[in-house]
């Protein structure tokens, strides 16, 4: 049997197969805290923009809020249960990737879900040292620390990034359009039953509309 059929076969004779892996609340979470972070990046130099700026970043805020309470309730590989390990996992997970045995579980491998979690906690704090610096609260410190934050989550976002690519080509299959399809490679029996796409859709609404009042001023507190 050749490697790459051997590959494509289970441990019981069974065929990997397209399995639903990404639920679609994460995916919504994922494209929507994308696109919320890339907004507040480009809109952060331009006072014209600011109200721009607080709505993507309040909404990224929110996001992830509500990113925390599906990883404790959401679907199997939703669940931060199934992904964040103790240290020692994650290094044993970096040698078997340096003696050439990747991780082969559907799921966020040890490491990738440990940056997913501190990028998730980090741009809380980007959001909160921004409200800070909106309410005038320690003056430039504050101020000094969101854009240092911003920076830091900046460069975790293109080594995830690169992460991505690099384990496509390992794993030899595209992470990236799996988290817009749902599906990986996997055993039959390893998929999720329901990819809840009426929750994702509640949160999509849910974030542009909160977008909506923060961008219109209807959530003055937020905003001055």
């Amino acid at each position: 049997m050749n490697e790459s059929i051997r590959d494509s076969v289970g441990a019981t004779g069974k065929v990997r197969e397209a399995i639903m892996v990404w639920d679609m609340p994460v995916r919504v979470f994922h494209w929507l805290l994308v696109i919320c972070f890339a907004g507040a990046w480009l809109s952060s130099e331009s006072e014209r923009w600011a109200m721009i700026h607080y709505a993507f970043g309040y909404t990224a805020c929110l996001l992830v809020l509500i990113r925390l309470v599906w990883g404790l309730i959401g679907t199997r590989y939703a669940r931060f249960s199934q992904f964040l390990k103790k240290p020692k996992a994650v290094l044993e997970h970096f040698m078997a990737m340096l003696r050439g045995h990747p991780h082969h579980d559907v799921g966020h491998n040890p490491a990738g879900g440990l940056v997913m979690f501190a990028l998730m906690l980090l741009i809380l704090i980007i959001g909160l040292s921004g409200y800070l610096s909106v309410k005038e609260f320690l003056g430039n410190f504050v101020s000094e620390i969101h854009e240092a934050v911003s920076s830091l989550v900046l460069g975790l976002v293109v080594v995830h990034i690169v992460a991505a690519v690099g384990m496509s080509l390992i794993e030899r299959q595209n992470l990236i359009r799996s988290m817009v399809t749902g599906k990986k490679q996997g055993m039959p029996d390893q998929g999720i039953p329901y990819p809840q796409y009426l929750i994702g859709a509640l949160i999509f609404l849910g974030a542009l509309y909160f977008f909506y009042l923060t961008l219109t001023g209807r959530l003055p507190g937020l905003t001055q």
